[in-house]
């Protein structure tokens, strides 16, 4: 019932987390009314990024061919793909499910925009900080990127440092 798209926000914030027809219903209703605006509809993907839900890294890799979605569009990329590498209760998952998908994304991303791509590599440079498990997973994914063929500098530089 917000009569603001921030108020409008802030509650789909709060339902992004939730299971529920009521989240569902949010997210559609939010979509709907500003998928012509192309700033608001980076926040409805990053809040989707953003939700502390067992199924997020399901729904990310969904919104990732959502037809909005396309890496050649450096905001909404970011609002994807940073939103979910700052998600540390999903991207940290014990699997090393979400370390892959950022990874996949930054090697995909590097071919179109290398800037963009070597902003997104961060959140793997953490994996010194990390139990042994979750820091050797991260490790693999930083050590792929700098393997990846015709990589960037841009993105060699960032996972190579990372590496240390």
């Amino acid at each position: 019932q917000a009569d603001n798209m921030t108020d409008r926000q802030g509650a789909l914030g709060v339902l992004v987390s939730l299971d529920g027809p009521e989240r569902e219903q949010a997210l559609a209703a939010f979509h709907d009314r500003f998928k012509d605006d192309a700033l608001v509809l980076d926040k409805w993907f990053a809040l989707q990024a953003s939700a502390q839900r067992d199924s997020t890294l399901d729904e990310v890799k969904t919104l990732a061919s959502h037809p909005a979605f396309t890496l050649q569009n450096p905001n909404r990329l970011r609002a994807l793909a940073s939103s979910f590498g700052m998600n540390h209760w999903v991207f940290n998952h014990s699997s090393g499910h979400g370390y892959r998908f950022l990874a996949d994304m930054i090697i995909a991303a590097d071919k179109l925009n290398p800037q963009v791509a070597a902003r997104l590599v961060p959140p793997l440079g953490r994996w010194r900080r990390l139990e042994q498990n979750r820091s050797e997973l991260m490790r693999t994914q930083l050590e792929r990127i700098v393997d990846a063929r015709g990589l960037s500098r841009d993105v060699f530089e960032q996972a190579s440092k990372s590496l240390g």
